[in-house]
C-alpha cells in the first residue's frame, strides 16, 4: 500500500537525515564517531540516509576544538571556548543554505546527534555569562531545519533507545512520506478524503480529539481554498501523531476493529482475542500478540473493504519489529 506503483521493491525509498557521525563516519571533534547500530543496520534497511555534519560543513577540522553554546538559550552563540573563535554566524549562514539544498531531497525526517551544540534538538548545554552550563538549549543547525520544515519528524538518537519514542518517530516518518506521496500524486479533494480514511484508526490510537477535528475538516473538502486546507490538514496531522498511543486507546482501536468480526466469530475465538487484548491492556503481552490474532481474523472473514486499507494494520515494515516492544 505504501508504494502500490513499484513493482520491484514493496516499500517506498525514504530519504532521512542524519548526524554523520551516526553512521560510523569519523567525524567528531575528537576525530572519533558515534555508531549507531540500529540506525545503520535495521533503519538503513528502509531508508536512505542524507548525512550532515555542520561543524565539518563550515570548514573546521577533525580533530577540532570542542564547542559549546553560550548566552541566551532563545538565541546562543556558537563558541569555541579555548580559543575563543565565534562560529556562530558562518554556521547560520550555511545552515540557511543548507535547509534550502534539503529542500529538493524529499526527506521525510531527521536523526540529530544529541548534546551537540551545532547538532542537539533537546535538552543541549547552554553557557551563561557565568560559565554554568544549563541543559534547555537547542543546536544551531536543528533550529534552521525546524524552522524550513515545521512539520518533519525530528528525533535524536539517543531517545530512540526508548522504545515508545522509536515506534512513535519511525510511524510518523512513513505517515508524512503518504502525506507528501499525495500532495504530490493526488492534492485533490478526492485525495484528501482517500488519504484520512486510511488514517482514522491511526488517529483514533494517538489523539481521538484530533481525528474528530480532522474528521470535520475533511468533511470541508472542495469547498475551502486547497493549500489552506491541504497546509491546516497536515499541521493537525502531524500534531496529532505527535501525541503518544496508549495501551487505553490501542485496545479501543482493537476492540473497533473486533466489531466488524461480531457476527463471524465463535464463542471460542471470542474469548480468545479477548483475552489476548485484556493481556496487552495489563501490560503481560506486546501490542503485536492481540494484533496479529486481530488479523488473522480480519483476513478469514468478510469485512469492509476500508477495514483492510487501515494504516493502523501496517504503518511500517513488519521487519523492523517496532509493535514487539510497545
Amino acid at each position: 500500500m505504501l508504494d502500490e506503483e513499484s513493482t520491484d521493491r514493496q516499500e517506498p525509498v525514504i530519504h532521512l537525515g542524519i548526524s554523520t557521525c551516526l553512521l560510523g563516519e569519523k567525524v567528531r571533534y575528537d576525530g572519533g564517531h558515534k555508531l549507531d547500530r540500529y540506525l545503520v543496520h535495521t533503519l538503513g534497511q528502509f531508508v536512505e540516509w542524507v548525512p550532515v555534519c555542520p561543524e565539518v560543513e563550515i570548514g573546521l577540522p577533525t580533530p577540532r576544538e570542542s564547542l559549546r553554546l553560550v548566552g541566551s538559550p532563545e538565541d546562543p552563540r556558537l563558541i569555541a571556548p579555548k580559543s575563543g573563535t565565534d562560529h556562530t554566524d558562518t554556521m547560520k549562514v550555511w545552515a540557511k543554505r543548507w535547509v534550502e539544498e534539503l529542500a529538493n531531497s524529499n526527506l521525510c525526517g531527521f536523526v540529530f546527534k544529541k548534546n551537540s551544540p551545532s547538532s542537539g534538538l533537546f535538552r543541549v548545554k547552554v553557557y551563561n555569562e557565568h560559565g554554568m552550563p544549563q541543559r534547555n538549549g537547542t543546536g544551531l543547525f536543528p533550529r534552521e531545519v525546524m524552522k524550513r520544515f515545521p512539520l518533519l519528524p525530528l528525533e535524536e538518537e539517543g531517545r530512540l533507545n526508548d522504545m515508545p519514542l522509536r515506534e512513535n518517530f519511525i510511524e510518523r516518518v512513513f505517515a508524512y512520506y503518504r502525506w507528501t506521496e499525495m500532495l504530490d500524486k493526488q492534492p485533490t479533494p478526492g485525495g484528501l478524503v482517500k488519504f484520512h480514511t486510511a488514517h482514522k484508526l491511526t488517529l483514533m490510537a494517538h489523539s481521538p480529539a484530533h481525528y474528530t477535528e480532522m474528521g470535520r475538516l475533511v468533511a470541508q473538502a472542495g469547498k475551502l481554498d486547497w493549500d489552506e486546507l491541504a497546509a491546516e490538514y497536515g499541521a493537525k496531522l502531524m500534531e496529532g501523531l505527535g501525541v503518544m498511543a496508549s495501551r487505553g486507546k490501542h485496545v479501543n482501536v482493537i476492540q473497533h476493529l473486533m466489531g466488524f468480526l461480531k457476527n463471524h466469530l465463535s464463542s471460542e475465538d471470542k474469548q480468545e482475542l479477548l483475552g489476548l487484548i485484556e493481556d496487552y491492556r495489563q501490560g503481560l503481552v506486546p501490542l503485536i500478540v492481540p494484533l496479529t490474532l486481530l488479523k488473522h481474523h480480519l483476513n478469514r472473514h468478510p469485512v469492509p473493504e476500508w477495514v483492510h486499507q487501515q494504516v493502523y494494520l501496517h504503518p511500517y515494515p513488519k521487519e523492523l519489529m517496532l509493535r514487539n516492544h510497545v
